[in-house]
């Protein structure tokens, strides 16, 4: 289901869906549900493209939520947890690809490495399984590790899980990790639309976690192109519907609580 939804909201997705749009027209051009097919394509991607629609839902995923304060963690033991996310080819003549953090992992690892300078935590644990084989560097937990140690933080309080495939997975592994350092307080950082299966993922495992969201990496982006169509917006909107369709997932699956 997540890759189905990755292609729909992708530049393939929105070339397929006019390719066949318009191969109906083609072998009916009398048909009004033909031509209404191509208009309803055309009108879906130019919605879903527009960042300023899937912005304004994914405010509604991350409604009472709020950056970091150092007043937002109790006293005691705690860990920052971070979860991981996609990484990003880059070709090199005679050479593997090279992988990298996307730029919503970046902003995860960016406001980690915020948390931590905030709080001075116990230990802060990284998640993120292995990629796709032609990424030669593996696990997107590697990459977050050498992100934050480049910002500073010490790569001796860093533990890396580097099996999970997804939230769940993150969640499941990670909690008793949490139990073997004797944490008493997690604080967990993942992007704001989506921290709250995030939260509900380890709530089911037991833990409470204290939310730190990180912004959309997007939120540079000048006014004027919030209004019309970019493929940052269609990157927004394959994040937040991946999020609306998780959440019931989850909670049927009795993953979520």
């Amino acid at each position: 289901m997540s890759r189905l939804l990755t292609f729909i909201f992708s530049t393939s997705g929105v070339v397929v869906g006019l390719v066949v749009a318009a191969v109906a027209v083609w072998r009916r051009p009398a048909s009004r549900a033909a031509r209404r097919f191509l208009i309803a394509v055309a009108l879906f991607y130019t919605i879903a493209a527009t960042y300023a629609v899937p912005a304004a839902i994914g405010s509604l995923l991350s409604r009472g939520y709020h950056p970091f304060q150092p007043g937002d963690a109790p006293g005691g033991v705690t860990a920052i947890v971070l979860l991981g996310s996609g990484a990003e080819r880059v070709f090199r003549w005679n050479a593997k690809p090279w992988a990298i953090l996307d730029a919503v992992g970046a902003a995860r690892v960016a406001e980690a490495a915020r948390v931590y300078r905030t709080i001075n935590p116990a230990c802060l644990i990284i998640s993120g399984g292995g990629l796709d084989p032609f990424r030669e560097r593996g696990a997107t937990s590697l990459m977050m590790r050498d992100a934050l140690v480049a910002l500073g933080v010490p790569a001796e309080i860093i533990e890396l899980e580097s099996r999970s495939r997804n939230t769940h997975d993150e969640s499941v592994l990670i909690a008793p990790m949490l139990r073997e350092l004797r944490i008493e307080h997690v604080v967990l950082v993942t992007s704001d639309v989506h921290m709250r299966r995030s939260i509900a993922a380890f709530r089911a495992q037991g833990w409470n976690a204290i939310p730190a969201i990180a912004p959309d990496p997007r939120l540079a982006l000048p006014a004027v192109r919030r209004w019309y169509p970019t493929d940052y917006g269609l990157a927004l909107s394959a994040e937040v519907v991946h999020e609306l369709a998780g959440m019931p997932y989850y909670r049927l699956r009795g993953w979520a609580k």
